[in-house]
């Protein structure tokens, strides 16, 4: 027994000693690629199979899918980027119908797109198909969304508590040692890890506790885990749209249309109050129409949807409109997407995020003062996580660490759009302030999902080629800090 003893306490003293510390080895279940292939390509897809809850390593399995693939003659270990997806709560392979030969991806080594645990092609998967119907009833029979919606959390908690799925796994810090251990049962050297939004928060999350995973980090419009986000979300959507009325009021040549916008678009919103109508509409597909009812969060939806790169310009018309009591139209957009559902998001994924690392942290207070400083965006729920779906999701916070900053010197490229009305550049200084190696470009006129690639300059392509080397603009458009 003593020798045994010591051949154990050997091996946890040279490589195999995380192996003794966590319990469990990673390993990877092959399966097919859950999308199309360019031929020529070499792949390997399939699961990556880990605990649940690492702090109970011998318990329930998850598996999680992903797609790696590279070039031929590509280093099949280095020089490696890995992506996930925001949200939280969407899948990345979703996002996918194909990866080509000649794809983009392929021009910094071989790629990796891996899913978040609790999404829609993971197993389990945290679906809660409950909330959108308690929508669609809620519009049909003018009912109280919020009660019918609490209702329907309950619901799907009972249902996946049921399957003895726990709830309280499903979170940043377990998915990033996720990551960490697709690389190492991959037998992968460190990872180019890529980050949109919430993801961008989990790379973050990656390179605080696995460091030895992280090369560089790409992290676009990133949601930093450690931001209280409940108690300024008002704030970051009035920022961005002064950065529309900033526009109107710097374009010589705006239409007389807009003149004292900003003014117009306070005043009618803040009077937006507690005010109903009512609307005929018939859902996607069909003639049957029936009255729903409508107020401010289906019309300020319907400007704050609009701040993103691709309809920037068109946001002051649609406020215009709004304001002339043109609702319609931009009612029904907004309606038409609750009837036709999220299929790509995993709401009780999303819930189990949220509510461990942002509502469990996020003063009630601060919340509600937002309303009497910011009174056109009073009342908005910009959110479809708060504390009363929190309290019947009943999970448990992430530890304190979640909340405090990252410390790193790993290589990182942050880009923020200038109009974003989610991420603001405020949140992407916060993250380099600690990160001596970081660099950040703002993108202007740009909202969540910078491009980093504007008039034909490839900020990401430069800061591949040398992470450390300083970058400098030579368009006006992007500004380096």
């Amino acid at each position: 027994m003593k020798s045994l003893l010591l051949i154990v306490c050997l091996l946890c003293m040279g490589s195999a000693r995380v192996l003794c510390q966590e319990g469990y080895t990673p390993r990877i279940e092959p399966g097919a690629c859950q999308f199309k292939i360019g031929n020529g390509l070499i792949t390997r897809c399939g699961y990556l199979v880990v605990p649940e809850n690492r702090q109970k390593p011998n318990g329930r399995r998850i598996k999680i899918p992903f797609v790696y693939a590279r070039q031929p003659g590509m280093d099949s270990v280095r020089n490696v980027l890995l992506t996930t997806t925001g949200g939280p709560g969407y899948s990345t392979l979703a996002n996918f119908d194909s990866l080509r030969y000649n794809s983009d991806f392929f021009q910094f080594g071989g790629f990796i797109a891996f899913d978040q645990r609790g999404t829609k092609k993971s197993l389990p998967c945290l679906d809660c198909p409950e909330v959108g119907e308690a929508f669609k009833r809620a519009y049909r029979e003018n009912l109280s969304k919020d009660s019918l919606e609490l209702i329907a959390v309950k619901q799907c908690r009972q249902r996946l508590a049921a399957q003895g799925i726990n709830l309280s796994a499903y979170n940043t810090i377990e998915s990033a040692a996720d990551i960490n251990d697709l690389r190492r049962a991959l037998k992968l050297d460190s990872l180019t890890l890529f980050g949109i939004s919430y993801s961008g928060g989990l790379m973050l999350t990656v390179a605080r506790h696995h460091p030895e995973a992280v090369k560089a980090l790409v992290l676009n419009s990133p949601l930093p885990g450690y931001v209280n986000y409940e108690e300024h979300a008002l704030f970051n959507f009035n920022e961005a749209l002064n950065q529309v009325f900033d526009n109107v009021e710097a374009d010589s040549t705006h239409d007389a249309r807009y003149a004292g916008l900003r003014e117009r678009f306070h005043q009618y919103f803040t009077a937006l109050a507690g005010k109903r109508f009512n609307l005929r509409y018939a859902t996607p597909g069909t003639t049957d129409s029936f009255t729903i009812r409508y107020g401010k969060h289906e019309l300020t939806d319907a400007v704050i949807d609009r701040i993103n790169t691709g309809q920037l310009k068109t946001v002051p018309f649609v406020m215009t409109d709004i304001i002339n009591g043109n609702h319609a139209p931009y009612v029904r957009e907004q309606v038409d997407g609750v009837f036709r559902g999220n299929q790509a998001l995993s709401a009780g994924m999303r819930y189990s995020i949220y509510c461990s690392e942002q509502i469990a942290y996020a003063d009630k207070a601060l919340i509600k003062k937002q309303d009497s400083i910011l009174p056109w965006l009073a009342g908005h729920r910009f959110n479809n996580v708060n504390h009363p779906i929190c309290d019947c999701w009943q999970v448990k916070p992430e530890p304190a660490v979640a909340k405090t900053p990252v410390y790193s010197n790993v290589p990182a490229l942050i880009a923020a759009g200038d109009a974003d009305p989610w991420c603001r550049p405020f949140y992407n200084r916060l993250i380099k302030r600690t990160m001596p190696n970081a660099q950040l470009i703002i993108v202007h006129n740009n909202g969540h999902g910078a491009r980093l690639m504007v008039n034909g300059v490839d900020f990401l392509k430069m800061f591949i080629a040398n992470p450390l080397k300083k970058l400098v603009s030579p368009i006006k458009e992007v500004v380096v800090e």
